[in-house]
């Protein structure tokens, strides 16, 4: 890889990855030469995972197939450390709402502390996906809501064998 590659990692739990996470990663990779999606192995701030990491990383992998500059690996570390370690220069989340500029505003201040040398970019959320959040398709998953078209097939698949009534 040329030194001058850019490198953006997209992290975040993915439990599930949604059309709203694909849509973030499917712009990132218009913009970058390498987007790596960063799958928390274990996250701290919110519970344990309905998917072990080798599924969600399998449903992201088979949903970004078709992008030639899309990969996908865990992480267990600081963003910023993995993003060093992966000489990505970019971390890249997306925004919804003001409560996820909120968390995304402390969150970039601490990785700055860390990493002055790693810009975090912030796409808007498209207004197709701008309500979509794993918690809440889980929630529809749970009591048997129609999520078709907010996740990828085998992801909808997975959420009513696992939490349909």
């Amino acid at each position: 890889m040329a030194p001058d590659n850019r490198i953006a990692i997209c992290p975040g739990s993915y439990d599930p990855v949604t059309n709203g996470h694909l849509d973030v990663i499917e712009r990132a990779s218009a913009i970058f030469d390498e987007v790596v999606v960063a799958v928390v192995n274990l996250s701290v701030r919110k519970s344990k995972a309905l998917f072990g990491i080798d599924e969600r990383i399998a449903f992201i992998q088979e949903a970004t197939a078709h992008h030639g500059n899309v990969v996908v690996e865990p992480f267990s570390t600081l963003v910023v450390d993995f993003a060093r370690k992966r000489g990505a220069k970019a971390v890249v989340k997306g925004l919804r709402a003001i409560s996820d500029f909120e968390y995304e505003f402390e969150m970039n201040q601490l990785n700055r502390l860390q990493a002055p040398d790693i810009e975090s970019l912030y796409l808007m959320a498209s207004p197709k996906y701008s309500f979509i959040s794993s918690s809440g398709i889980k929630e529809l998953a749970t009591f048997g809501g129609k999520i078709d078209g907010l996740v990828p097939p085998r992801v909808a698949e997975r959420l009513q064998e696992e939490l349909s009534r």
